[in-house]
């Protein structure tokens, strides 16, 4: 299968693509010192959201879907150094309109969870209607 939506991500901030199929995906995030929130490698959750996002994006696998809304938690620190693997996977679809559940693992430690609602226009959403 192949990847047809967000073909620009970078990989350094928000991870890369390493499984794909049917309605599920796993981004792995590499986490690297620019992510650092501190001195202490805490990284800031904001790479963390946006690799959980990009694994939501692509287990939808639709080339203009969108984020419209999540509910997430941050279940554990993640640090400057770890590997997180995200596994989205399709919970429900109804015509444009998907929600999706992500969870983050450092190993076999989960550090996040959640739920990223998505929808899929019928051209790009920045076109003018």
């Amino acid at each position: 299968m192949r990847l047809k939506t967000h073909l620009k991500i970078d990989p350094d901030f928000s991870g890369r693509l390493v499984k794909l199929k049917e309605g599920f995906a796993e981004v792995e995030l590499e986490t690297k010192d620019f992510m650092a929130a501190d001195e202490r490698g805490l990284v800031h959750g904001g790479f963390t959201f946006s690799a959980a996002d990009f694994a939501a994006m692509a287990a939808i696998n639709e080339e203009f879907v969108v984020l419209t809304g999540a509910e997430v938690k941050f279940l554990a620190p993640v640090v400057v150094g770890q590997r997180v693997l995200f596994r989205a996977s399709v919970l429900k679809k109804e015509g444009p309109k998907a929600d999706v559940a992500v969870e983050g693992f450092v190993e076999e430690k989960k550090v996040f969870g959640g739920t990223f609602h998505t929808y899929t226009p019928k051209k790009h959403i920045l076109d003018k209607a």
